[in-house]
């Protein structure tokens, strides 16, 4: 299978039609068919490592202030129990709760109600230790790496620049700093580099004010941790929203043709 990192943006998204939807409806019909999918989504940021087990995941609702069209969207996909055990088992002697009460949060159900529409593929969730630094995420992206041969899809959902306390709600032209970091990072993933990217950081201010918190960044090192050493990276979709979020969606791994 390959492996995909979701620039998800706003919730709305799930509602729209634009060139991001449209790109993730592309890109989940030129995908094998997973047998299941394990996201690593922005909004699921905790202290220590969890999976979802349960077989039902609720669709959450986690955000306010949008119309209820949004809050009434559902997504029933089932959860799948044995990967989540899978998971488990993968990062040992890392502790990995089996949770149950989590579900699935607009981070995952925004970009699958496009790329999976039917929500007929089982998703497992699993959540991002806030309490480790990038390496670690890094790490444990590449321990995963069983789960391609697996028919699991691992999907990273976040935004590669996410400043909300900048944004230009009127929309607008992107920030320049917004624009450089952006694109260092897209030149990372095309040249495999991924000390640049878990290094993030030292990009200095323009790293500052894109990532002015990791959790959006943190699921990007999960998906590079996949990435074979023989694989591109390609771009599915970029593009800038309300000046200070980026849309980039970076897939590795996808099959000629």
């Amino acid at each position: 299978m390959p492996v995909v990192f979701f620039g998800h943006g706003s919730p709305m998204n799930t509602l729209d039609r634009n060139q991001y939807t449209e790109s993730w409806r592309r890109l989940g019909a030129s995908i094998p068919r997973p047998r299941a999918i394990l996201c690593v989504s922005a909004h699921w940021y905790t202290e220590g490592t969890a999976v979802t087990a349960m077989g039902n995941p609720r669709t959450i609702h986690d955000f306010y202030g949008f119309p209820q069209a949004l809050f009434d969207v559902q997504y029933p996909a089932p959860g799948e129990p044995r990967l989540a055990s899978r998971v488990r088992e993968l990062l040992a002697p890392a502790d990995v709760g089996l949770d149950q009460s989590w579900g699935l949060d607009h981070g995952t159900w925004s970009v699958l109600k496009h790329a999976y529409p039917d929500a007929d593929v089982p998703v497992v969730q699993l959540s991002i230790d806030g309490t480790k630094p990038p390496p670690f995420h890094y790490e444990i992206g590449k321990r995963l790496a069983p789960l391609r041969e697996e028919g699991v899809l691992v999907v990273g959902s976040g935004n590669v620049v996410h400043n909300l306390r900048l944004m230009k709600r009127g929309g607008g032209a992107p920030f320049d700093w917004a624009v450089r970091f952006n694109e260092k990072v897209r030149r990372a993933l095309a040249a495999r580099d991924h000390r640049a990217l878990v290094d993030f950081e030292g990009l200095g201010e323009d790293a500052r004010l894109a990532v002015p918190t990791p959790e959006h960044y943190l699921p990007l090192l999960y998906i590079a941790g996949l990435q074979r050493e023989d694989e591109a990276m390609s771009f599915a979709v970029d593009g800038y929203d309300l000046g200070s979020i980026s849309m980039l969606t970076a897939v590795a791994g996808l099959p000629a043709g």
